[in-house]
């Protein structure tokens, strides 16, 4: 005899007052039928608009719009370490929570799998059913989207990740006006850099992304990309390393033609241009 249907909990927050809303992924991944609970005890029906993985990031649609109060995303370039913050969600099923406590740290890369969120950690104290819930400063600007907490008792350890709004309002943007994400592909992979295999290579230091590899017939191999070359910028932005050549070829729109200065054997910096 089937038992009942599985059911997710997270949270969300609305854009617009024709009802979009925000939230994870991983709260709508597999979503037959979703039922959003609005803060006045409303129950809506809502459709899926778009969705990425990679992100976390979802964009729903209340079925039959509506006039919703509405919160709006900070660019959060001003947000520094040890600013207060306000996490509001849906924690165990407890709809309209908020918590406080202050942003812990900044551009954290090993908070998730995700290669393309550099992740805000904030000690407010959020839990399952948190998730996809806004992070907003004192002046009640969304600054965050709950995504993840490192718990190893699966309880609030004051550890948590919010998706900084830049990088959700980048995506939110992308999954409205086309549905999904697309991002720019050079075709190389990349080796990890350290100090001696950046000496060897005539570098002060590890920095850059070494090629490792050169996809066959790829934006980098038609460039003239070689395996071997150290790519230290990309449309001019400096590469630290192979991480953040990830995110901002990601963030390259396909079929862009993009310059790329590369350093080859040992001296010999060249410019290359790539068509993705």
């Amino acid at each position: 005899r089937p038992g009942p249907a599985p059911t997710s909990l997270g949270s969300g927050f609305f854009i617009d007052q024709r009802g979009t809303i925000v939230t994870n992924h991983h709260v709508i991944e597999g979503a037959e039928e979703i039922t959003v609970r609005t803060s006045d005890g409303r129950d809506l029906r809502a459709d899926i608009i778009g969705s990425d993985e990679p992100t976390d990031i979802a964009v729903l649609r209340v079925r039959g719009g509506g006039n919703f109060r509405y919160v709006t995303f900070d660019d959060a370039s001003h947000v520094r370490v040890g600013d207060w913050v306000v996490a509001v969600g849906n924690p165990f099923g407890l709809d309209g929570t908020a918590t406080a406590g202050i942003v812990s740290a900044l551009g954290r890369r090993d908070a998730g799998s995700s290669s393309y969120v550099d992740y805000m950690q904030i000690d407010a104290p959020i839990n399952r059913g948190n998730s996809g819930g806004p992070t907003f400063d004192l002046s009640g600007n969304v600054i965050g989207v709950n995504s993840a907490i490192f718990s190893p008792t699966g309880g609030n350890v004051g550890i948590g990740f919010a998706i900084p709004a830049n990088t959700a309002r980048s995506i939110v943007a992308q999954i409205q006006s086309a549905g999904r994400v697309t991002r720019g592909w050079i075709g190389v992979s990349i080796q990890g850099l350290d100090e001696d295999i950046a000496r060897s290579l005539g570098l002060d230091g590890p920095r850059g992304a070494l090629v490792a590899s050169v996809v066959p017939d790829g934006p980098a191999a038609r460039g003239g990309i070689q395996q071997g070359d150290v790519i230290l910028s990309f449309d001019g932005a400096d590469i630290a390393d192979g991480r953040e050549l990830t995110q901002r070829v990601g963030a390259t729109s396909v079929g862009q033609s993009s310059r790329v200065v590369v350093l080859r054997d040992l001296t010999t910096e060249q410019l290359v241009e790539l068509h993705l």
